[in-house]
């Protein structure tokens, strides 16, 4: 696997650093807002939502940094069907979570890309009358976006590199690498290294 990197991205102590950064942040503005509801000790109102599967390893992460009482729940989109690094647009392949009405609702994905994936969750989400909505990502590609849309909480702005490991895949494969990095052009490509054929 680690001769398909052509380089690191972000390295994991980093990504870890940041991390935490983002976790003791958006729970001091939750406990903030629960605060000025008159409620500080509402935090089962509070309920994460990952978009899986690329953000399961950041939301592992995210949670065991914030030391709050709450529920998770999580929801299946795809976007890049395959093998192939275009999005074909964002569709739910799940159903949403029952009970958002009147929670403060955390959106957590891997990576804002064209931004089409977290619009149409954070729309679909807002139908179900939640107290409010924030939006996580661990990576902000500014330079892909397609619509109007910008996360509460980012990780890291990355240029546009089609990038694999902590989560983020390229045809299933990858998301078990512990650092944010860039494939080779061969392994982009799906070319098997020599000596594998």
């Amino acid at each position: 696997m680690q001769r398909d990197i052509e380089k690191i991205l972000i390295g994991r102590d980093e990504i870890a650093t940041r991390v935490r950064e983002i976790a003791e942040r958006l729970a001091a503005d939750l406990r903030r807002e629960l605060e000025a509801e008159g409620d500080p000790e509402a935090e089962h109102r509070i309920m994460l939502i990952p978009i899986m599967t690329g953000s399961i390893v950041f939301v592992a992460d995210l949670i065991r940094c914030m030391p709050m009482k709450l529920s998770l729940e999580l929801i299946a989109v795809s976007s890049y069907p395959g093998q192939t690094m275009e999005s074909k647009g964002a569709h739910l392949k799940s159903e949403l979570p029952e009970g958002m009405a009147g929670k403060h609702i955390v959106l957590v994905d891997d990576i804002l890309d064209s931004g089409r994936t977290l619009q149409l969750v954070r729309s679909m989400v807002l139908e179900r009358a939640p107290a409010s909505v924030r939006t996580v990502v661990l990576l902000n590609k500014r330079a892909r976006r397609a619509v109007p849309i910008e996360p509460d909480f980012a990780g890291f702005d990355i240029p546009d590199e089609f990038v694999v490991g902590y989560g983020l895949d390229f045809d299933g494969y990858y998301r078990n690498l512990p650092d944010i990095a860039v494939l080779t052009p061969e392994a982009a490509a799906g070319d098997p290294p020599e000596g594998d054929g």
